[in-house]
């Protein structure tokens, strides 16, 4: 009988090794995957490449796993605000590498691996630094600049519902970046509310295939 339910959080992330890619769900706190995130920092791996639309907020959740000094870099787009002041220590002090993607350019990179697309180019953040290094074209009259997909080790992310075969409903605007990040890594991870009986989930409301998940850990509405 196939089901990708684990037993406990320990075991969601198990295999995440030092040096891996993760890419963490969530718009801020909205759909962030925060029990995934306590596991991974118990798990202890280190020199991790984060991926996020920002840098952590307050002290808990990805604030928390900076603060713990395991993550060498992260890629997002929205790095600071009134309270991302663990990340900004962390920067001012040099102890973080930072890249910076527009949020639109980050979610069509995570897209785009998921897609098997191996570029794109897109018009924003031509001429500007986000630019320098990479190849620009000028396509019918506007200028463009070539983005990369990003790929990764692991995405840990939160939904509402879930089945054994690793189908996912989310709620509301907490599923955000959680279905793209689903398709572009090796090992997509789901915290969920609730699993439920095979059949329950109405194929036309199921946002996440469960062809794109690896994982499913029940955490019975745990942040």
């Amino acid at each position: 009988m196939l089901s990708k339910i684990v037993a406990d959080l320990e075991q969601a992330v198990t295999g995440i090794e030092d040096g891996a890619t993760v890419m963490i769900g969530g718009f801020g706190n909205a759909g962030m995957p925060r029990a995934l995130i306590d596991a991974l920092i118990a798990q202890g791996a280190r020199d991790l490449t984060i991926v996020n639309n920002n840098a952590g907020n307050g002290d808990a959740g990805l604030a928390a796993l900076l603060a713990a000094g395991r993550v060498r870099k992260i890629i997002c787009s929205f790095p600071r605000q009134s309270d991302s002041h663990v990340f900004d220590g962390l920067y001012r002090a040099g102890k973080i590498e930072l890249e910076l993607t527009p949020q639109g350019n980050l979610a069509e990179r995570i897209r785009a691996a998921g897609a098997g697309i191996g570029a794109f180019f897109t018009p924003t953040g031509f001429g500007t630094l986000l630019a320098e290094g990479k190849e620009t074209r000028n396509i019918h009259g506007r200028d463009y600049v070539l983005e990369t997909p990003i790929h990764a080790d692991f995405a840990l992310i939160k939904a509402l519902k879930a089945d054994r075969w690793g189908n996912l409903v989310y709620r509301k605007a907490a599923r955000n970046f959680g279905p793209i990040m689903a398709m572009a890594a090796r090992c997509a991870v789901a915290q969920v509310d609730e699993v439920v009986e095979l059949g329950e989930l109405d194929p036309e409301v199921i946002v996440t295939p469960g062809i794109f998940v690896q994982r499913v850990v029940q955490t019975g509405g745990v942040q």
